[in-house]
């Protein structure tokens, strides 16, 4: 028989893999008690933050537990939040034993994640398709697409290292841009502007944004205003990098670029 402690810490751990996954906060709130009621434990309050879990357990008997997480803002996984969704599904199903449960969950953590080459070449295939899609010709799509391989290829590697996210942003969009500015010196893009969007567009911080946003509506105030700081904060670091490579193109030209 399990203990409340037990169930509350496989209730948070649930709750961080989701948190730290980009799950909205609501959710994470409401996945973390349901998934404590499901297994008998009524009497409990969660409050759940953009970077950490606070949750209690019988405050008014001699067995009260409290527990707090500490939840670093990582980057967005929607497939494990796609897996901690169907495990608390199930877990309220009355599917699993807190034991299976918490087999599940390892299971979960250490399921394999998408070979480094597949991620490379989707994301090229993403910046091509968003250069196309803002205007770019055919040949700037492709382009793009190098240049998108070449970024995703940088973030994987300053991943590994536990590089700064400000400082991997900055520098992933100077080197996105400095490459669509060869492009257009070599003659070999029409459209540099629209080649450049098309490259950086793997760094904007679009769902952070959106889930900031639904986090405010839904009253989470405090939350919703750490993500979107987040957020506006990276897309500051891109306009940096940009901004950098194109002065620096400019000063070393001597001339103005010219936009079509």
């Amino acid at each position: 028989m399990w203990e409340s402690k037990q169930i509350l810490n496989l209730a948070v751990s649930i709750g961080e893999e989701l948190l730290k996954s980009g799950g909205e906060i609501y959710r994470v709130q409401e996945t973390v008690e349901r998934i404590m009621q499901a297994y008998g434990v009524d009497d409990c309050n969660v409050f759940v933050i953009t970077n950490g879990i606070f949750a209690t357990v019988h405050e008014n008997q001699t067995d009260a537990g409290s527990m707090v997480r500490n939840v670093p803002i990582g980057e967005v996984n929607l497939e494990k939040v796609a897996r901690m969704n169907q495990l608390s599904r199930e877990i309220c199903e009355g599917n699993y034993s807190p034991e299976e449960a918490l087999e599940q969950l390892r299971q979960c953590r250490c399921a394999p994640v998408t070979p480094d080459f597949i991620r490379i070449f989707a994301c090229g295939i993403g910046s091509a398709g968003f250069c196309y899609l803002l205007g770019g010709h055919p040949f700037d799509s492709v382009m793009s697409f190098f240049l998108g391989v070449l970024l995703q290829a940088f973030l994987l590697a300053a991943e590994k290292r536990h590089t700064s996210k400000f400082l991997t942003s900055i520098l992933g969009s100077a080197m996105v841009t400095i490459g669509g500015l060869i492009c257009y010196v070599a003659g070999w893009g029409i459209q540099f502007d629209r080649i450049i969007i098309g490259g950086i567009i793997l760094l904007m911080p679009g769902v952070s944004l959106v889930t900031a946003i639904r986090d405010l509506f839904n009253g989470d105030y405090l939350s919703g205003s750490i993500r979107l700081i987040d957020a506006l904060l990276t897309g500051m670091c891109i306009a940096i990098g940009v901004g950098a490579a194109v002065k620096t193109f400019q000063l070393l030209g001597g001339g103005m670029l010219p936009l079509w």
